[in-house]
């Protein structure tokens, strides 16, 4: 890829190194520009600078792009559930069981092996080699909608309305006990588990902010069905939020004490409805997932 090559005039002065690539190349993430900055892929008249340098005029900057790496992760003919897809983007209702990427150890049978065959190279690079396309995740045993991008121009849109927690996004879920109430909001930040750094915890101090929405849709004689809606999106979000009030997800043997009565594998939960404003046509987007046959079973039985 050709160098890009600038000179600051006036007017252009006193921005921040990485906001005014940023602006300058929209279809490269913030993150992404970062990288490079700190891999002296960015100079400024000749000598490498931080993220944070203070532009001056006629300050030349030189962005030695890098080539995109192709990914060393094999395309598997894997049949995807598509519940929509046009030109920049493609929507897919995950199984129960799927891993979203792939990790060491696990370079096989993911989505993202399913989807590069699916596309044929048609996907953003942002993320990189392990997760090309990939803007979002859910965890291995939740099922449901999942947004893929097929360029870095939707992947850069797709992950501002994520940042600016403008996407639909509304999951199904079963939990233990009746909640008594008919709708809740849990407010609590999110974090490394201090004890258990393979999991997630609500961390008043240091932890990220975290706002769960929830209304019940039915109650049973020991458990709740209801619908979770996230204002943010962190790690197993719903899954440490309905733990932290007495309500843990029904099959969940990370967050909940209790043995499942049920041939469960692993917690029931649903990513039913995902909107967003589609990064070309402005207009909303949102697509349903109907609930996998285990869930209505179970659902049927309780």
């Amino acid at each position: 890829m050709e160098p890009f090559i600038y000179q600051i005039g006036l007017g252009e002065d006193d921005e921040r190194l990485d906001k005014w690539i940023s602006n300058s190349l929209p279809d490269l993430s913030r993150s992404y520009i970062q990288k490079c900055i700190r891999e002296n892929a960015v100079l400024i008249n000749g000598k490498p600078q931080k993220a944070s340098y203070r532009l001056r005029v006629e300050d030349e900057i030189l962005f030695d792009i890098p080539e995109a790496v192709e990914p060393n992760i094999e395309a598997e003919d894997i049949p995807l559930n598509i519940l929509y897809e046009d030109e920049e983007v493609l929507i897919v209702d995950k199984p129960k069981g799927m891993v979203v990427h792939p990790a060491p150890g696990h370079y096989n049978g993911t989505l993202v092996n399913a989807v590069m065959y699916h596309c044929k190279g048609q996907l953003s690079g942002i993320n990189g080699v392990m997760r090309p396309g990939i803007v979002h995740r859910i965890d291995r045993d939740t099922t449901g909608s999942l947004i893929i991008c097929k360029n870095d121009y939707a992947h850069n849109a797709i992950a501002t309305q994520l940042k600016e927690h403008t996407i639909t996004r509304k999951y199904r879920a079963i939990v233990h006990g009746v909640i008594s109430q008919d709708k809740g909001t849990v407010d609590a930040p999110i974090g490394r588990d201090a004890k258990d750094r393979k999991k997630m915890a609500v961390v008043p101090i240091n932890g990220k902010s975290a706002v769960t929405h929830y209304i019940v849709l039915q109650r049973f004689r020991n458990y709740t069905y209801i619908e979770c809606q996230l204002e943010t999106g962190r790690t197993h979000q719903i899954r440490v939020h309905m733990a932290s009030i007495g309500h843990p997800l029904l099959g969940d043997n990370v967050y909940s004490r209790y043995q499942s009565s049920y041939r469960l594998s692993g917690q029931t939960l649903h990513a039913m409805i995902l909107g967003f404003v589609h990064p070309v046509t402005g207009k909303y987007i949102e697509v349903t997932a109907p609930l996998p046959e285990y869930f209505e079973h179970l659902l049927h039985i309780l």
